[in-house]
């Protein structure tokens, strides 16, 4: 190896530059592995498909082809100037590696969604009070705040928000390009005016979404606090509707009500599992609730994508 490189953030170099300019002069003769297409296309960055026979790279491997038709034809670009092209190595773990992206370039209906979960061995998110703080350890908060750094917005169930109290934000090392905005799922929009959703609302764009029409002076009370209030007849709906006032991709946190509604849906693209090194006990409040039963045959296997 001569050379790598990743985009490390919006606006700025592409991977391949960043491989290419490590590598220097040993690029020239050598072989070139991109996760995805080198763009086509003059956007923040020059096309890379024209750096890249420039630098005398003499073979491209191309995991995937590139879903934006804006940024696509570096592959043909590449063949043109007499660069061979193979496309398809490894192609499944690419598009597992950059799966929000593919999401949001052929899926216009509605968010990329994650769940997220915390929970102990036997699979339970609090214990027999209801007290979650804290399941996990500081290293995996840690972690947590860097997931949710990446997705346009974080969401919670109701109850979730009315007992937890949380600020969904992003806080400790990583500061978000654009902060996240925050989404509470609850059929009542009874939060608490004084909790840190409401406190912040109107500094952080906050959506409350109800699955039927809330009581007018609970519709008042969030919209003075900052709120958005959003109603739709069923959780595919209310997805499409978020989609709608551009959220591409949204994290939820929980919590079992909330996770189990979006599982019976089939609207989980993946699921970050944090499991903790303890046990609940059958009282301990069930990480995913009111989840439809399947027959062995039947339930749909997972696919491990990475485990740390």
């Amino acid at each position: 190896m001569v050379g790598e490189g990743y985009h490390a953030e919006f606006g700025g170099p592409h991977a391949e530059s960043v491989a290419l300019d490590a590598a220097g002069d040993k690029a020239r003769g050598a072989d070139l592995f991109v996760t995805l297409e080198p763009c086509g296309h003059q956007g923040k960055q020059p096309p890379c498909a024209g750096m890249i026979p420039e630098r005398g790279i003499r073979r491209v491997f191309v995991a995937t082809p590139d879903p934006n038709l804006e940024a696509a034809g570096g592959i043909q670009r590449l063949r043109q100037a007499s660069v061979k092209v193979d496309v398809g190595i490894r192609g499944e773990e690419a598009r597992y590696l950059n799966a929000m992206f593919f999401h949001q370039h052929t899926n216009h209906s509605r968010p990329f969604v994650a769940l997220k979960l915390a929970t102990s061995v036997d699979f339970r998110i609090a214990d027999h009070a209801g007290n979650a703080r804290w399941v996990s350890g500081e290293p995996a908060r840690e972690w947590v705040h860097w997931l949710r750094a990446g997705f346009d917005a974080i969401a919670v169930g109701g109850r979730t928000a009315r007992v937890d109290n949380p600020a969904l934000t992003v806080r400790g090392a990583v500061t978000p390009r654009v902060i996240p905005r925050r989404v509470v799922f609850s059929r009542t929009g009874d939060l608490p005016l004084k909790g840190r959703l409401l406190q912040t609302a109107s500094a952080i764009e906050t959506w409350v979404v109800s699955d039927k029409p809330l009581a007018p002076a609970r519709v008042d009370a969030l919209q003075a606090a900052g709120a958005q209030v959003l109603e739709a007849s069923s959780i595919g709906g209310a997805l499409e509707s978020l989609r709608e006032v551009g959220i591409g991709s949204l994290l939820i946190e929980g919590g079992g009500r909330m996770a189990g509604s979006v599982l019976d849906a089939d609207l989980v693209d993946r699921f970050h599992w944090v499991q903790a090194p303890l046990w609940f006990g059958e009282d301990g409040t069930p990480a995913v609730a009111g989840l439809a039963s399947f027959d062995i045959d039947a339930t749909c296997r997972w696919t491990v994508v990475s485990r740390q």
